[in-house]
């Protein structure tokens, strides 16, 4: 085998054979492709593309390059997956809402990629919590709290770990086949029941066009289908963010207020329609109406935040972090009100320029080795269709130093656009896609 031929052949429109895609797998795994080729790999896939054949074969290699695990539990193993948006906190709402419905949820979740915001860093952001675990303390917290959120082990798609720390520093994070392969190698290595998929679509997504979109929930369910697991996508809008805060401790923020009642909203909304999919598909309800149902039920009676304590709790945070999340969360030292140039309705969000004033903040990284500032972001963000004064915060900005701060208010303005009238606002739920 050689690592030259095997991307000559992606790079020259061909598909690698299955032999070739499992050694590529295993020579990511253990250092025996280097990062040079492994870069160049993901370029060749993102500009040539594989055939469907290929992406289920590179998906079954990476997920083969590791341990594959298996559960005995008194109750399905779930999962959700999104394809990444700003503002995107679902996971803090859903898992534990699931699991407040009799399902357990192993999550195995990814850090910051692009523009997008990560669901381990946005976890971190809560002292002491950490998502590294083995595999015996892994089980422990999904047998006692329900569900745990966790960074994939050197043991779980080792081939992944290190294809998706290269793709998020070489340019090549949209790539559709890269996508499928690097969510679903990690969900079917983690031994699930069923896998629901919140396929993002935007100019906050990495698919900007529905059309794009639809075709990576397509590609996700019909690889995923194929390998074993029942798995269902909802395409959901983008266009703006999920909820009026970016950034890691911000975004907790935001999920605590669903999870304590004090906040409803899209978030509420998306994590009920798509608790609501898996729910029906593992057999815990009866149709998807009802699953969406018991997990509004979840959230309401405080189960849902219960259950999101007792993860906490477990992976090393404070025992009292959901009576007082507030007192927890790091802030940052300068904020700042983002004033609206002129008068006008919020018309667009250039949103994958709001995810990149995060990052350029503290909130994410653009080298692989970066440390991520988990107080700083933006919050109190109007929504599409609000009306501004001129002079009035269109946001705020969190921020560690002044300098940092002012070029963030100016970036803001720049991606948020301004109308005379008031914009027709996406619908939030597109299509659902699957059994």
């Amino acid at each position: 085998m050689d690592a030259r031929r095997i991307i000559a052949t992606i790079r020259d429109g061909g598909t690698p054979g299955r032999a070739d895609l499992a050694w590529f797998a295993a020579g990511l795994a253990d250092g025996g492709v280097t990062d040079a080729q492994a870069g160049a790999f993901a370029m060749a896939a993102l500009l040539k593309g594989l055939t469907e054949e290929g992406r289920v074969a590179l998906t079954l290699a990476m997920r083969d390059s590791g341990r594959r695990l298996e559960w005995d539990l008194p109750g399905p193993a779930l999962d959700k997956h999104s394809t990444g948006g700003i503002g995107d906190c679902v996971s803090l709402v859903l898992a534990p809402a699931l699991a407040a419905c009799g399902a357990f949820v192993p999550m195995i979740s990814g850090r910051g990629l692009g523009h997008t915001g990560g669901t381990l860093d946005k976890l971190e952001s809560i002292p002491g919590v950490t998502t590294v675990l083995d595999e015996a303390r892994f089980r422990g917290v999904v047998e006692k709290a329900g569900c745990a959120i966790v960074a994939a082990s050197a043991q779980i798609a080792p081939a992944d770990r290190r294809l998706y720390a290269v793709r998020d520093v070489s340019a090549t994070v949209e790539s559709l086949d890269l996508i499928t392969a690097s969510i679903l190698s990690k969900k079917l290595a983690a031994g699930l029941d069923g896998l629901v998929l919140d396929v993002k679509t935007g100019s906050g997504a990495f698919m900007k066009s529905e059309d794009d979109a639809r075709a990576l929930a397509q590609a996700l369910v019909s690889t995923a289908n194929a390998a074993g697991c029942p798995t269902s996508a909802v395409l959901t809008d983008m266009n703006q963010p999920l909820v009026p805060s970016l950034g890691n401790a911000l975004e907790v923020a935001e999920a605590m207020r669903v999870l304590t009642g004090a906040a409803g909203g899209p978030l509420a909304e998306i994590s009920a329609v798509l608790g609501g999919v898996v729910l029906a598909g593992a057999g815990l309800q009866p149709d998807v109406e009802a699953g969406a149902e018991a997990i509004g039920r979840a959230i309401a009676s405080g189960a849902a935040a219960e259950a999101f304590g007792r993860m906490i709790a477990a992976q090393g945070g404070p025992i009292g972090f959901v009576e007082d999340w507030a007192r927890f969360l790091p802030e940052a030292t300068v904020i700042r009100e983002v004033p609206a140039p002129a008068a006008g309705y919020v018309g667009a969000f250039a949103g994958e320029a709001l995810g990149l004033t995060v990052v350029e903040l503290g909130g994410g990284r653009q080298v692989e080795s970066d440390t991520v500032d988990p107080s700083v972001g933006l919050s109190d963000i109007l929504p599409m269709g609000a009306w501004v004064e001129k002079g009035q915060p269109l946001a705020r900005v969190h921020a560690a130093r002044t300098g940092t701060a002012d070029r963030a208010v100016k970036a803001v303005q720049a991606a948020v656009t301004l109308s005379d009238t008031r914009p027709e606002v996406p619908r939030l739920i597109r299509e659902r896609l699957g059994p």
